[in-house]
């Protein structure tokens, strides 16, 4: 019965076949003067090389940026469920220009226990 354990070995090595065939490198298909990643559509905060190494999120205003813009903003700062904190931040419109560490969106986010490191997350992405 040799037949028979010949077909699941060439079904294994079809698959093999197929896998080959279909992986490879992205850049052996794209064209040399492709770039390597499209532009960002938006212009929301997006993490930048600071000098020295370090990396810094570009910041957006609190009081006229879009929820989306915000949203993007808290998610390149590592907040955890940025769309929701973003709704907040809209919520609780105007902050005062002359309060750069946002005094009062950091009391009102407290109501809901985020943790002293998500509201400082949140607010490191902010300006007034």
């Amino acid at each position: 019965m040799k037949p028979a354990k010949t077909k699941p070995a060439a079904a294994v090595l079809l698959a093999c076949s197929f896998l080959a065939a279909c992986g490879g490198s992205p850049t052996t298909q794209a064209s040399p003067s492709a770039p390597a990643s499209p532009a960002p559509a938006t212009s929301g905060a997006v993490p930048s090389s600071a000098p020295g190494g370090s990396t810094q999120v570009k910041k957006v205003s609190a009081n006229t940026a879009s929820e989306a813009e915000i949203a993007e903003a808290l998610r390149a700062a590592g907040v955890p469920n940025p769309e929701r904190w973003a709704e907040e931040v809209v919520e609780y419109r105007p902050y005062a220009a002359d309060d750069p560490d946002l005094t009062s969106l950091r009391e009102n986010l407290a109501k809901y226990n985020p943790g002293e490191e998500t509201v400082d997350k949140i607010v490191s992405a902010l300006t007034p």
